[in-house]
């Protein structure tokens, strides 16, 4: 009896003796996690916690060249500065017009030619990429000059539908090659499983295709929102009235003639003008992170 039980005893205490440095190492590198996770964050929150603390300053302390992070006096006079003065709010407005119409024309447009890329297999499939992965190195400077001209004789100079136009351009290929990986990632034999059934073609992209597409078109827009949104060298270009001007063209007149930025309203104007991107991460972050790794599967 004592040969039959010793075998088990030894191998029970084998484990044990193993599976002790693997708790242990887990031990050690939990807080380690923690803590690089922490200072990611706070690398990533730095930027917005200086524009708070400069936009909190008062203009003494601001040219007095005080590189202190807490400010010695708080003040808010220059949120209302850069909200009454720079019309920041009208700018907002024009941004959040030209982006959403942007993100609607291009979400439209490239999730069914995406859909014909990642389904078809044609001669043309293969100039289709390579016309996509080209625009996407195409230096944007050496075109401004003849969109300006072709603009100006259509009439869409200083107009937002100008904007619209040509962000709607900038923004396609690369909407429609992560589209295109979203797409492939879904199984065909779904589709197949449907009109099986006896569903039709639109009801299966309607009913099977549209749902599993969800998050790649979360992340899709949302790109193309923040693209819009953030875009500068065009809107310099086309815009030259005051009440169409965007809001980064807003930004930039803070900065005077010669050279002087009025830094702590410029910090106040870009924090709020930071705020709305960062609220809408915060709603659509877990169908972001989805569409990502879905879009990741292949491409």
């Amino acid at each position: 009896m004592t040969q039959t039980l010793a075998p088990p005893e030894r191998d029970r205490k084998t484990r044990t003796t193993s599976v002790a440095p693997v708790r242990r190492t887990r031990t050690f590198a939990r807080p380690l996690q923690y803590l690089a996770l922490l200072g990611y964050v706070l690398f990533l929150g730095f930027p917005l916690l200086f524009l708070l603390s400069t936009s909190l300053k008062t203009p003494r302390q601001l040219q007095s060249g005080d590189a202190s992070f807490i400010p010695d006096s708080l003040t808010w006079s220059n949120f209302s500065d850069a909200v009454t003065k720079a019309n920041l709010v009208q700018a907002a407005g024009n941004s959040l017009y030209v982006a959403a119409l942007t993100t609607v024309i291009v979400t439209l447009l490239s999730l069914p030619a995406a859909y014909a890329l990642a389904r078809f297999k044609t001669k043309l499939r293969g100039l289709a990429t390579g016309w996509i992965l080209l625009s996407q190195v195409f230096p944007f400077i050496l075109i401004v000059i003849p969109v300006f001209l072709v603009l100006k004789q259509i009439g869409l100079v200083n107009n937002p539908l100008g904007l619209v136009l040509v962000y709607t351009v900038w923004c396609m290929p690369f909407a429609l090659w992560m589209l295109r990986g979203y797409v492939a990632a879904i199984p065909v034999e779904l589709e197949e499983a449907g009109a099986i059934d006896g569903a039709g073609k639109l009801r299966v992209l309607r009913s099977i295709v549209l749902p599993l597409l969800a998050p790649g078109l979360v992340a899709t827009s949302l790109f193309t929102f923040i693209s819009s949104w953030n875009e500068f060298f065009f809107a310099l270009v086309l815009i030259q009235d005051p009440e169409l001007q965007t809001l980064p063209l807003t930004l930039a007149r803070f900065v005077g003639a010669e050279g002087q930025v009025q830094l702590g309203q410029l910090a106040a104007a870009s924090l709020l003008a930071t705020v709305p991107s960062l609220v809408f991460f915060l709603f659509i972050q877990r169908r972001l992170t989805s569409g990502l790794m879905s879009g990741a599967v292949k491409g």
